[in-house]
């Protein structure tokens, strides 16, 4: 049976780096004193420099926040409607330029069978899906599906999805789209805890072709594992002013204890230092030292990963994939690899996978 195979990646971001005015306007959020000095602490410590999206900041004179589309304005944030709209304008743009980064050529695009899109950011219909498919000039017949409101692991599913229809039918040609408007669903808010969520999340989108072709990454199996009794720490809601995010500070030392515990559940059995390449979804700089403390990893093996959360911060399902095209890029032939991303339940999605 033949296995998939990740030929190539390509990724995209908006063009405006908004974390250093997000860190001032939400400064004007909290309460002065305690709150707000914890508030610079963890911005310090966050091991964040960049993150972009598609609201461009613009400089006012009174030093209050201002965006170019008026989108978030102090006093009269958006409803679901307003940011949905904006989801429906701004996420082909984003796609487009991921799309147009892959790189397919006239033959690659004309045997694309099935198209595989992962978003929990927004919703329209047709969607983007269709988008894809009328941008590359595919075939009306390929097969469509919408993997939607997973949240962060949602690319490991994906790729998980397209695993097996490569391996069920050989010449199959899957392209895979993970894009996120995270920036979408800021909400105005002196909750020191729902602040610090918003620090982590920017907007991004990946695109990948996934084929029986032996080069790239082989995937090799996958894995769930949830945590019991964790499923109120990540939570993700449609309210009346955007998608409610629930993001617990439990969520590092669950993580932790539950690597700790039972470390080889989380790598399908295997010695988590058999592995070469690592390729953990950055949700944070104290998950990624929650994963590495708990299966006792080389400080190196998330090197990656932190790289990846300094210069995009967490972007959701796209976010692997952003790690996993770096790995790509450095992996050497034979190298045995693991990929973990993390989200709602509490779970973590594993995959295993070699450099072809």
């Amino acid at each position: 049976m033949p296995a998939a195979h990740i030929n190539r990646i390509a990724t995209a971001v908006p063009p405006h780096d908004v974390h250093r005015p997000f860190v001032d306007f939400a400064e004007t959020l909290l309460p002065p004193g305690t709150t707000r000095s914890l508030f610079r602490r963890m911005v310090r410590l966050s091991g964040i420099e960049h993150r972009y999206s598609f609201v461009q900041p613009v400089p006012a004179e009174d030093g209050k926040w201002r965006d170019a589309e008026e989108l978030y304005v102090p006093g009269s944030f958006p409803d679901t409607g307003r940011r949905m709209s904006a989801f429906e304008q701004y996420a082909p743009r984003l796609a487009k330029c991921a799309l147009n980064r892959l790189a397919l050529t006239p033959a690659e695009r004309d045997s694309i069978t099935h198209v595989l899109v992962t978003t929990c950011t927004g919703l329209y219909a047709p969607g983007l899906d269709f988008d894809v498919v009328r941008h590359l000039g595919l075939s009306p017949s390929v097969e469509r599906t919408m993997i939607g409101f997973m949240g962060c692991y949602a690319a490991i599913n994906a790729l998980k999805s397209a695993h097996h229809i490569v391996r069920s039918t050989p010449e199959a040609r899957v392209l895979i789209l993970n894009l996120e408007l995270c920036s979408l669903h800021m909400q105005e808010t002196d909750d020191l805890e729902q602040v610090l969520s918003f620090l982590l999340f920017a907007d991004g989108c990946s695109a990948a072709l996934v084929t029986a072709d032996e080069r790239g990454l082989a995937l090799d199996s996958f894995l769930a594992v949830s945590i019991p009794e964790s499923a109120h720490l990540i939570t993700w809601k449609i309210g009346n002013g955007g998608f409610d995010m629930h993001l617990s500070g439990q969520v590092p030392s669950e993580l932790r204890r539950a690597m700790k515990e039972s470390g080889t559940q989380f790598t399908r059995g295997r010695d988590p230092l058999s592995f070469d390449l690592w390729a953990v979804h950055p949700g944070g700089r104290t998950i990624l030292d929650a994963v590495e403390h708990g299966l006792e990893l080389p400080p190196d093996a998330m090197r990656f990963s932190r790289d990846i959360l300094c210069r995009y911060g967490n972007m959701s399902s796209a976010t692997v994939m952003f790690v996993l095209q770096q790995v790509m890029a450095e992996a050497q032939s034979g190298q045995q690899g693991c990929a973990m991303s993390f989200g709602p339940g509490v779970t973590a999605e594993t995959m295993l996978f070699h450099a072809a």
